[in-house]
């Protein structure tokens, strides 16, 4: 083929902006940038507003809280865990959490995928349902439980005579934490199986993959992030959770008192140290559920931009 052929085929450049097209563009981005480009008083203005704000209702009372515990010293603050009713606090808080955590795992999978992946009657009372513990007072929800389960509730005279005793016990506990925390791992799944569509559900399947299969291999890797997002929030809540255990626990100390109830009764004792030092306790799981909450944030970003980079390639 001769030279001149081959520089025919050659791809030609693209033409460069004329100065009209050069100049309006510019012109945009100069509007666009314009509109975020406050003066620098106002900046400044904003950002002491939301750090004065931080400080004021976050870390000065963060930081309080752990003064008053290490108040009387380091001996007076682990004294306060050496407590029988303290260590029952923390063993119910931890067997609420582990049992709520888990079956709210099982609803949010299984809601999710109802939801996001077919179409049936009453789909909009379902979201509508799920969203009912942010709309209602955690002290209505334990007042509820108690006109269902109470002595004097609808079931409560059948429970008796079966010798089963929900309110005031530990199942009423574990009933009211899994009330209040149930929409917060359907909430973060729910949004991310929407965007995703069924595509590849309908792809796994076509390819001989059964429903067990799909789900496993298919389903649960794409919202693996926003499921552990949804346990982390979930977690917290349950540990972390006062007003409708309250109503249902009796605070029976040492058997229906939780770790917030347990710092409650401390305070009205004016036991302050222990009070705070059992206060840190939940603090720290603040925090850790902070770090933990960033990481997966970090996870879920890098996770995008990297499919988003792989789909631009494509």
């Amino acid at each position: 083929m001769s030279e001149t052929k081959i520089g025919s085929m050659r791809a030609t450049p693209p033409e460069p902006l004329s100065d009209n097209r050069a100049a309006s563009k510019n012109s945009q981005y100069e509007r666009f940038r314009g509109a975020t480009d406050e003066p620098i008083w106002v900046r400044y203005t904003l950002i002491s507003i939301t750090v004065s704000f931080l400080l004021l209702f976050l870390f000065l009372p963060l930081l309080s809280i752990f003064a008053e515990a290490f108040r009387k010293g380091v001996g007076a603050y682990f004294a306060a865990f050496n407590d029988r009713a303290a260590l029952a606090a923390i063993k119910l808080t931890l067997i609420t959490a582990g049992i709520s955590v888990p079956l709210n795992i099982v609803f949010g999978l299984a809601a999710s995928w109802a939801i996001a992946k077919f179409e049936f009657w009453g789909k909009s009372l379902l979201l509508t349902l799920i969203d009912l513990p942010f709309a209602v007072s955690p002290v209505i929800s334990g007042l509820i439980f108690i006109l269902l389960f109470g002595a004097q509730g609808l079931l409560g005279p059948w429970l008796s005579s079966q010798g089963i005793q929900i309110i005031f016990a530990v199942p009423g506990i574990v009933i009211a934490t899994i009330f209040i925390t149930f929409p917060f791992v359907a909430r973060e799944i729910i949004p991310l199986m929407h965007e995703q569509g069924t595509e590849e559900e309908q792809a796994a399947i076509t390819l001989g993959a059964n429903g067990w299969q799909t789900f496993w291999y298919v389903t649960l890797p794409n919202v693996r992030w926003a499921l552990l997002y949804g346990v982390i929030l979930c977690n917290a809540r349950a540990m972390g959770e006062f007003g409708a255990v309250s109503v249902v626990s009796g605070h029976l100390r040492g058997k229906t008192n939780t770790l917030p109830l347990h710092v409650e009764i401390l305070h009205n004792e004016f036991n302050f140290v222990a009070a705070f030092a059992v206060a840190s306790l939940l603090a720290v799981l603040g925090l850790v559920t902070l770090a933990a909450k960033t990481y997966v944030e970090s996870r879920v970003h890098s996770a995008s931009s990297s499919d988003d980079s792989s789909t631009s390639d494509h």
